[in-house]
């Protein structure tokens, strides 16, 4: 099953782009699709890989800050190429 996943990393400490850089760089060494824009990072791919990616990363950027949230969509589809028409 494919999956669309919008998340963003909000550490909430004043240092805070060292860690949204590293989590950025380990999610683009994956094998997913990977976009970036200024407030988000999409990551397109199958359930598994995804989730199992996401839960390691996700760790990660938790070991690596000292308190932060994540905000994480989930869509049922593979939305990589979507265009709006409008």
């Amino acid at each position: 099953m494919k999956i669309s996943v919008e998340l963003t990393l909000t550490p909430l400490q004043d240092d805070f782009e060292p860690a949204i850089i590293h989590f950025i760089t380990k999610m683009r060494s994956s094998n997913m699709i990977v976009l970036e824009n200024p407030l988000s990072t999409q990551v397109y791919g199958d359930y598994d890989e995804v989730m199992n990616v996401l839960q390691a990363e996700i760790k990660e950027a938790f070991e690596l800050i000292e308190n932060g949230l994540i905000y994480l969509k989930i869509v049922k589809s593979d939305r990589h190429d979507y265009e709006p028409h409008f």
